[in-house]
């Protein structure tokens, strides 16, 4: 274990309990000022039974991501049926694009839970509907580094592929991953703090977590890139969040039994420019890709009907 990988016992913040980030309708609210950066918010918005909630959208572009239920979303003359689905775990969702100076209307018959995913921009992009079957479904990893990743609003990944990139958003990447229990996935630890043409984008990202079954439970890594950078070693549960905004993170482990999920939003001033993803491996652990070739991806993969798939090592 190298010195950036022990642990210092202080999280400053950085990990964010369920209910912690709570405000209004939201059990969770994360937006720049909380989080001490520039570009990612998230918020999950709670509405019971025949519930409605106006989104003031601001300067910031949203996508409306059902993680339980569906909903309606009337935004700029225009209405989205949301079918959504019964949890995380169970399929993939259709999803909505809200534009920055926008307000939208979120209404729910049955109620349920829905994930605001969000980041400051420039451009105003048309309000638009995103198909659950045009969803992007990548298989990353092999053996016990096995996930699944659904690219609803990923990244063109470099070199092209086509595994991101198919939705338009200005600066919001949003991904949503789901790991095999016993499995670890964000790993080998990897990082985008710092600006490096064709190497590395600067993106703050957050991680917010769920887990199947009852007791379910898992564990995230962020070991500090820098002096006094951040250093998080958390037990997560459903509701729980870890805020980036630098840091090598990774792995972030399933406990046997329980399938981790987790949804990666992201944004930053290298993700203007193309909305770049790209990492930089730590240097004492990205030797494991090299492994995955010789080994099968987990037989739990896919863990539900999807769409367009591919997979990348």
């Amino acid at each position: 274990m190298t010195d950036s990988d022990s642990y210092s016992g202080s999280d400053n913040g950085m990990y964010v309990r369920a209910g912690a980030a709570a405000h209004g309708p939201y059990s969770l609210d994360i937006g720049p000022k909380r989080a001490g950066w520039d570009y990612s918010a998230l918020r999950v918005l709670d509405l019971p039974p025949g519930g409605s909630h106006t989104l003031a959208a601001g300067d910031s572009e949203w996508i409306v991501l059902p993680l339980s239920g569906g909903c309606t979303v009337h935004v700029d003359g225009e209405s989205f049926e949301l079918l959504g689905r019964e949890s995380v775990f169970s399929a993939v969702t259709d999803f909505a694009y809200v534009p920055r100076d926008a307000h939208a209307q979120i209404a729910s018959g049955a109620g349920g839970r829905f994930a605001l995913a969000g980041a400051r921009c420039e451009r105003r992009l048309p309000a638009r509907y995103g198909p659950a079957p045009e969803v992007p479904v990548e298989l990353r990893g092999t053996g016990n580094c096995s996930r699944q990743v659904n690219n609803f609003a990923a990244a063109a990944p470099a070199g092209g592929g086509k595994a991101g990139g198919s939705f338009e958003c200005d600066r919001l990447i949003a991904v949503e991953v789901l790991t095999p229990g016993g499995n670890w996935s964000s790993y080998p630890p990897h990082k985008h703090d710092e600006h490096h043409p064709g190497a590395e984008s600067e993106l703050e990202e957050i991680y917010y977590f769920e887990t199947e079954g009852e007791g379910g439970f898992g564990y995230h890594r962020v070991s500090p890139s820098r002096p006094g950078g951040t250093d998080v070693l958390a037990e997560v549960r459903t509701g729980d969040a870890v805020l980036i905004p630098d840091g090598w993170h990774g792995p972030s482990i399933a406990a046997p039994g329980h399938t981790l999920y987790y949804l990666n939003v992201m944004a930053g001033p290298g993700a203007g420019d193309g909305r770049e993803w790209l990492i930089r491996d730590h240097p004492d652990h990205g030797w494991i890709r090299d492994t995955w070739p010789s080994q099968p991806v987990d037989p739990r993969l896919p863990l539900y009907g999807t769409g367009p798939q591919e997979q990348q090592r």
